[in-house]
């Protein structure tokens, strides 16, 4: 249980740092992380890492189809967790 929660926490933290870094490329008009980037990394557990700095940096807030994208990853992820923990997986 401590590796699972040491990934996380590099995970989270890693997606924090990219997703900051290409706010700061928007600003900056330079070549940008692609979304496809952020979508994996939240995907494979840094969903937490994202929306803390997507409401941080106020970077992609304002995009739709970055947020319905974004909320359908974090919905199967709280989903997946609740039936893991209630003993149904």
């Amino acid at each position: 249980m401590e590796v699972l929660f040491v990934y996380f926490l590099i995970v989270n933290f890693l997606t924090f740092i990219i997703t900051g870094y290409d706010k700061y490329l928007a600003v900056k008009h330079k070549r940008r992380v692609p979304e496809n980037t952020l979508f994996l990394l939240a995907t494979v557990g840094g969903s937490l890492g994202l929306l803390l700095a997507m409401f941080l940096f106020r970077h992609k807030t304002s995009k739709t189809s970055f947020i319905v994208k974004f909320s359908a990853i974090f919905l199967i992820q709280f989903i997946i967790v609740v039936l893991i923990f209630s003993g149904k997986i």
